[in-house]
């Protein structure tokens, strides 16, 4: 897993403000229903993004992600993966609730038409024209997914995501992509995430692929200071990635 208990985003200095955020219920297109979370920006800029969590599902991390999005003009929208295999009011005590149980049993594709749906909650009303993924880990490959699923998606954004997972879908690729890597992650060596990249640019996906010497796996949470100016510039990339994707 990625983050503790108490983990939050790293502040990206944007002092906007979050028109309103709720919990929501969700209906895939095999009439699952699974939690989110949103936060609608109080001065929105067009763009939405739907965050893929790691693989506790919808923990405190992404849900206060969702409001630093908002922040900065951007609706965002944090899904739950385990609508399939748990009820809506299962208690989700991270001592009791056996995540590993809940991960082996997910349907990649199952996964894809949850976000279709998360897409499709975020673009109601009209507020959102441009819409990208991002992701954590699991969640990271996750986010690269969907660009191999989802017709009406502008990019798809990774943090130190398992490239063994997303090579199946690499040729069907239509959106750009961007991966964000730590230099110290002891989950994926570097030599790894040079293979994807190669791998990427061999079958023409545009992309762009930073990599923070140092920085280990997760580090994008407040309490590393050490890595301070690694998240800043990760936020950075990411806004960056929003406004101009490559390609």
């Amino acid at each position: 897993m990625c983050y503790g208990a108490d983990a939050l985003p790293p502040d990206h200095g944007i002092a906007g403000a979050v028109a309103e955020e709720q919990d929501l219920t969700l209906t895939s297109t095999d009439g699952t229903k699974f939690m989110a979370h949103v936060a609608r920006a109080a001065e929105p800029n067009g763009n939405g993004v739907v965050v893929c969590p790691d693989v506790r599902g919808l923990h405190n991390y992404y849900c206060a992600l969702t409001r630093s999005f908002a922040r900065a003009g951007i609706d965002a929208v944090a899904f739950d993966y385990f609508g399939r295999t748990t009820t809506l009011d299962e208690p989700r005590d991270e001592a009791t609730f056996d995540y590993r149980e809940h991960i082996q049993q997910l349907d990649w594709n199952k996964v894809s038409e949850d976000v279709t749906a998360s897409i499709a909650a975020l673009m109601e009303g009209g507020r959102v024209q441009r819409v990208f993924t991002l992701g954590f880990c699991f969640g990271g490959a996750m986010s690269w997914r969907q660009a191999a699923a989802q017709s009406a998606l502008d990019g798809a954004i990774g943090f130190y995501g398992v490239p063994g997972r997303v090579r199946d879908v690499v040729s069907a690729m239509e959106s750009p992509l961007l991966l964000l890597l730590a230099g110290d992650d002891v989950a994926t060596p570097r030599e790894e995430f040079e293979k994807f990249e190669e791998e990427l640019t061999g079958a023409h996906v545009p992309h762009r692929a930073v990599m923070y010497d140092g920085a280990p796996h997760s580090f994008f949470d407040r309490s590393y200071d050490q890595h301070r100016e690694a998240c800043a510039d990760a936020w950075r990339q990411v806004f960056a990635f929003i406004e101009s994707p490559p390609g």
